[in-house]
């Protein structure tokens, strides 16, 4: 019997984001905060910590530059 292609596991697979954070993950963020101490705070029923994923765009050419470089060229030649 075959594996699906979804289901099967791919270098990168192993390193996509993650919505959903580990209870150690999520009292690591905490700490980092300062919203979460060791000794007095317990781990059980912490509060949801948002992991969101960055993505960087590509930034545009800008039209506008571009144009008006072409607007330059003609008025040099008039």
């Amino acid at each position: 019997m075959s594996l699906h292609r979804s289901l099967k596991t791919k270098p990168s697979g192993l390193n996509q984001h993650r919505n959903v954070l580990k209870r150690d993950e999520r009292v690591a963020r905490l700490i980092e905060k300062g919203e979460f101490d060791l000794e007095n705070d317990s781990p059980i029923g912490i509060v949801k910590v948002g992991n969101r994923a960055v993505i960087a765009k590509k930034p545009k050419k800008a039209e506008s530059e571009d144009a008006g470089g072409d607007e330059a060229a003609t008025e040099a030649t008039e």
